[in-house]
């Protein structure tokens, strides 16, 4: 025989108490696991969709390559002015040259070398896949014309010179060569003129124009997908793929990577983005050799016109003179004004070097500077302000490439040409002033050896004169040729500073996709969703399902569970008594011997929360089981105003309590008989229109006390005790009462019903009954745990 459920030792559990909340782990497990047919269906679709992910996605490659960032060498003289705030910083700033190979035009100027505006793709087994290099078709654009960008056409080679070309998709941006960065899209579809074409054609229409070449390598049926790219966006969108970060923090080495489907294609933009960078960072470096040569050129075609002029004034005076050298008075006075007159050109020269140097200065335009070397200027601290004014415009245009006007790097540059172009002009003012005293100091002297020139004969005079300016524009013009050839000669020896350590290389194997993360998400999604909808469905159900869950909100226990009866059979007990149920109220009898102890004679209460609950079939069953162990037992329908005991016996309702109380007489002659031995039936009689006041007369109070004389077993079936009150008023003629739940009917609010009772009715002797338990919650119930109830529920037909 069973215990009462508070007797019965509870199998261990992990719980953590929290305040009034437990949490156990065993419950929430098994209430999950009963629906793992669906948890593993989830989880194994979910891993066939990451395989079919793994298999058909088009594997992503990893490319890096690495470029060495060396230090900048500090220019001569620097140093003089460094200590001020003028100068360049001593060493590359690592921050700008990633701003420079992460810049638009850089990766613009990549495309334009690389000629990607057109990309080809092949059909694969899912999608379309890039192909790259061994492209059996060219395409030439016209760039120069509006083009549609972004959609995609199919070739379909019909031979070696003919093929269809069609539309594949219709999403076309129109590029406009007068607007590069704007694009518009189309109104309506393109249309092409005709489907089969002869390679080498010009295919024009008003939003395209290019033509296809057969390379030699088409055949026929062969089909192809391409897309036109204009280089703006390929700029954009390279620009934001390539990850440029130094290696560590103490070398000045930085890494470039990219991610790409087709290795090759990557490995080359790579490597084509290193070598455009270095081959700017040279012409940035030769830019002042250039300068230097053009200003040279420019000095030297005025001097060669007055060389030719004299060289041919002198040989014509020679010949009609018949006078070919100076005598030894006049070599000497040639010798001393050759000497002043070099002095004075070289003079001359490098004034008219200052002046061009303040208009380029004045004008802002750095990038035309000429070293000071180039005539002859010795001062390091100028050499350095131009060389220092140089750099610091290249790097302001290499930061402007990348970056607005108001980044703290681009300010920072621009304050620092302020500086050196301040300090710079008062130091060529300074020698402009210095020089014209030596000119004017040189153009003295000239004019004393001229007197002496004035006392040689007139012809040998005049020899002297004309030597004299050929002398003077040949030795200027000698020494510029040797000044420009020392320029051309640096300008071949410069190479850059920076250097490509590793050409770019792929990774043998794909970054994505990422196989065993795609089957863990798989395995977490199959898992997470189905327990999701489980949670939500569970969080939204208002019924009560669970029994623990049940028991743990009652303040009163629950004593047992009244499985579903499968047969429909109204009195279970008398008609099916080998069934779960009956073998439940057998098991409900067995145990008021707890729960009315030493009791020969016992009256017992059935009431509920609301009606459709299952009280009068739980209270028709107990009547019955106590009945055939040969207890007189009298049935009550005390709810006078849903009456149903009626309908399990195919009685009549036409009398009962309502008659007796309303007309008096004797209630014996009320009694039916339910059709089976020791079971009789007090029916509720017809509906009075003031139930609630004849259960409160005293006439009812005697009746309960000679029907309890009279019967060994009473079963009141009451009304519900949440609808109406006069249920509350029965419950003290009572021994024992069951508040009757069931499963999956009864709102879980409802325990606060049963929970009054106890708490603020101050009843006692009430426990809980569920019913109509069909729904199991794997948390137990039913599975061998014995926990003193489970009246019916998976007993199956013992002895059968």
């Amino acid at each position: 025989m069973k215990k009462h459920t508070s007797q019965m030792p509870m199998p261990p559990v992990f719980q953590f108490d929290q305040g009034s909340q437990r949490f156990d782990i065993k419950k929430i497990a098994f209430s999950y696991l009963q629906y793992w047919p669906y948890i593993s269906g989830s989880v194994a679709l979910a891993l066939v969709l990451a395989f079919l992910v793994n298999r058909y996605s088009e594997p992503i490659y990893r490319i890096e390559s690495s470029i060495l960032v060396k230090d900048d060498e500090q220019s001569s003289g620097l140093d003089i002015f460094e200590s001020a705030g003028i100068g360049m910083m001593g060493k590359s700033n690592i921050e700008n040259e990633i701003g420079i190979l992460k810049s638009f035009s850089l990766a613009e100027e990549t495309i334009l070398e690389l000629g990607l505006d057109t990309e080809f793709y092949k059909e694969g087994v899912v999608s379309r896949t890039q192909v790259y290099g061994r492209v059996p078709i060219a395409v030439e654009i016209d760039w120069e014309h509006p083009q549609p960008t972004g959609g995609m056409f199919r070739i379909e080679v019909i031979d070696d010179q003919h093929f269809q070309l069609k539309v594949e998709e219709n999403e076309f941006s129109i590029f406009n060569p007068l607007d590069p960065m704007y694009k518009t899209g189309l109104t309506e579809p393109l249309a092409l003129s005709s489907k089969r074409y002869r390679f080498g054609e010009e295919l024009k229409g008003d939003h395209f124009k290019f033509t296809l070449y057969n390379t030699g390598a088409a055949t026929a049926g062969e089909r192809l997908f391409f897309s036109i790219r204009d280089t703006p966006s390929l700029a954009l969108r390279y620009k934001d793929k390539v990850n440029v970060t130094p290696v560590n923090k103490e070398a000045s080495i930085l890494s470039l990577s990219l991610e790409s489907p087709v290795r090759r294609l990557g490995e080359t933009y790579l490597n084509t983005l290193m070598e455009v960078y270095l081959k700017r960072e040279l012409q940035e470096k030769n830019r002042a050799s250039e300068n230097t040569i053009v200003f040279i050129d420019q000095q030297l075609d005025g001097i060669s016109d007055s060389l030719n002029y004299f060289e041919n004034r002198l040989e014509k005076f020679r010949a009609d003179n018949k006078i070919f050298n100076l005598s030894s008075e006049g070599e000497k006075v040639f010798e001393r004004l050759q000497e002043l007159e070099v002095k004075k050109s070289e003079a001359d020269i490098r004034m008219k070097y200052f002046h061009t140097l303040l208009d380029y200065i004045d004008q802002g335009q750095y990038n035309e500077l000429v070293a000071p070397s180039v005539i002859g200027e010795t001062d390091p601290l100028m050499h350095s302000l131009v060389l220092n004014l140089s750099e610091l415009q290249a790097e302001r245009v290499r930061l402007m490439a990348n970056y607005s006007i108001e980044t703290p790097a681009v300010r920072q540059v621009n304050t620092q040409i302020k500086n050196v172009q301040k300090t710079l002009e008062e130091n060529v003012r300074s020698a402009m002033n210095n020089l014209s005293s030596t000119i004017e100091e040189i153009t003295n002297n000239i004019k004393q050896v001229e007197g002496e020139v004035n006392l040689l004969p007139e012809t040998e005079r005049k020899l002297l004169g004309i030597q004299r300016k050929f002398s003077i524009n040949e030795d200027i013009y000698v020494y510029l040729l040797e000044k420009r050839a020392e320029s051309a000669i640096k300008k071949a020896s410069n190479i850059p500073k920076n250097s490509i350590l590793d050409y770019a290389r792929s990774g043998v194997v794909p970054v994505a996709p990422k196989t065993k993360v795609n089957y863990l998400i798989g395995l977490l999604l199959g898992l997470l969703m189905p327990i999701g909808v489980i949670y939500v469905k569970n969080l939204l159900n208002t019924k009560i399902t669970d029994p623990k869950e049940l028991e743990e909100d009652l303040k009163a226990p629950l004593i047992g569970l009244i499985s579903r009866e499968s047969d429909n059979e109204k009195v279970a007990v008398l008609q099916n008594p080998k069934s779960g149920v009956t073998e439940a109220f057998r098991s409900l009898r067995a145990d008021m011997t707890y729960l009315v102890a030493q009791k020969e004679k016992m009256s017992i209460l059935f009431t509920s929360s609301i009606s459709g609950e299952g009280k009068t079939f739980c209270a028709v069953n107990t009547a019955a089981v106590f009945s055939l162990i040969g207890k007189k037992t009298l049935l009550m329908g005390l709810d006078l105003r849903k009456p149903k005991i009626a309908q399990y016996f195919d009685l009549s309702n036409d009398t009962g309590i309502s008659t007796y109380l309303s007309r008096g007489g004797d209630w014996r002659k009320t009694v039916k008989s339910s059709g089976y031995q020791n079971f009789d039936v007090l029916l509720s009689g017809p509906v009075p229109p003031n139930p609630a006041e004849l259960l409160l007369r005293e006439e009812f109070k005697t009746m309960m006390r000679e029907i309890k004389e009279e019967y060994e077993v009473v079963i009141m079936d009451c009304p519900p005790v949440g609808l109406v009150s006069e249920a509350k008023e029965l419950l003290p003629f009572s021994d024992v009462s069951f508040f009757v739940f069931r499963q999956n009917f009864s709102e879980k609010a409802s325990t606060e019903s049963l929970n009054a009772l106890v708490e603020k009715g101050g009843v006692k002797n009430i426990y809980a009954l569920l019913n109509d338990v069909h729904i199991k919650m794997g948390n137990g119930y039913g599975y061998g745990y014995g926990y003193g109830y489970g009246y019916g529920y998976s007993y199956g037909n013992y002895g059968d």
